[in-house]
């Protein structure tokens, strides 16, 4: 079979459909080896905390943030070493912390290679901002126990940098506690993706569990607007590539990110 004749690579060879597959499944795999990196500095970070406060209800206590100030030294060391992430910490279920309502235990690199912690004014009397739960890199893992990838979305509480936030669940206690994230400004994101999107023969995009476009080199679609029509959830449930209505969806590894090709 050939290809069709708007179909040609950099260098104006046609694509066959087999190397457009190939091409397709090398793009998936190299964003997520990418989110995955990311996805190491929130693990960590997972483990460590869920670590402290078992140690801590274990001495029959309830947790305060002068105890969650032990996690400082491995996010400092995290933000550090991960090129792509801008913020990186634990926030806190309400309700966790004997001494606060609510708490983000969070820490932003800044420039010259330093670290600073967000002081988020969590006032429910003040704050538009206060109450983050409803937010998805909060409510995705909580509700679902899985990581999550959420934005990209103008991050107010944070940086007031348009930003994608990586979570994971963190459970103490046998019950949830929080969630591990990490924050990575979109137009890093894009340095590192768009590259690769634009590899690709047809128009592609990166598409979240709640079909919000990550980022895009297709016109048609821009980073932050939603794709609809496609079952992004089933994809990322199966773990494999799925072809329909005019598009193939391509998983990108474990990562709870899909690449749709137009």
């Amino acid at each position: 079979m050939s290809a069709s004749p708007d179909l040609v690579d950099v260098a104006g060879t046609p694509v066959t459909p087999t190397r457009r597959t190939e091409a397709e499944e090398r793009v998936a795999a190299r964003v997520g080896g990418a989110l995955e990196a990311v996805f190491d500095a929130v693990a960590a970070t997972r483990t460590e905390t869920a670590a402290l406060l078992g140690r801590v209800l274990g001495e029959g206590r309830t947790p305060t943030t002068a105890d969650l100030a032990a996690l400082r030294p491995g996010l400092h060391l995290r933000l550090a070493r991960h090129e792509l992430v801008s913020g990186l910490g634990f926030v806190a279920a309400p309700g966790l912390l004997g001494d606060v309502p609510a708490w983000l235990e969070w820490w932003q690199s800044c420039a010259g290679g330093g670290v600073r912690p967000l002081l988020p004014d969590l006032d429910p009397g003040r704050s538009a901002y206060s109450d983050y739960t409803h937010w998805d890199w909060f409510a995705l893992p909580r509700d679902t126990g899985r990581r999550a990838v959420a934005g990209p979305y103008v991050d107010y509480l944070c940086s007031d940098e348009y930003s994608l936030t990586l979570s994971a669940p963190v459970e103490a206690g046998g019950r949830f506690a929080g969630v591990a994230a990490a924050d990575v400004y979109l137009r890093h994101f894009e340095a590192a993706v768009l590259p690769l999107l634009r590899e690709l023969p047809r128009p592609a995009r990166l598409v979240n569990a709640r079909g919000r476009v990550a980022a895009s080199a297709d016109p048609a679609h821009l980073a932050g607007s939603l794709t609809r029509g496609a079952d992004v959830t089933a994809v990322l449930e199966r773990g494999r590539a799925v072809a329909g209505a005019g598009v193939r969806m391509v998983p990108c590894g474990g990562v709870p990110l899909v690449l749709v090709v137009g």
